[in-house]
C-alpha cells in the first residue's frame, strides 16, 4: 500500500498577501493546501505531498510578493 506524506512548508508574508497565497494555490489545482497559523504575523503553511512540494516552492519563488521560508 502506498501512503502519501505531507511535506510542510512554512512561510511568512505580510499579512495582507495572506489571502493571495491561498488564491494562488487554488489556481494551481491545489498543489498545496494552505492553513494559516497566525494571521497578523502572516504565517502559513502550506501542506504539500512530496511529488508537489518541488512545484509549490517553484510558484512561491515566482511570486511578485516577498515570501520568506520560516522553520517550525
Amino acid at each position: 500500500m502506498n501512503t502519501l506524506t505531507s511535506s510542510p512548508i512554512y512561510i511568512q508574508v505580510e499579512p495582507r498577501n495572506v489571502n493571495f497565497i491561498n488564491r494562488i494555490m487554488e489556481g494551481y489545482e491545489y498543489l498545496g493546501v494552505v492553513s494559516t497559523l497566525d494571521r497578523t504575523a502572516g504565517i502559513l503553511v502550506i501542506r504539500a505531498t512530496p511529488d508537489t512540494a518541488r512545484e509549490v516552492h517553484n510558484i512561491l519563488a515566482n511570486l511578485p510578493i516577498s515570501v520568506q521560508y520560516i522553520e517550525r
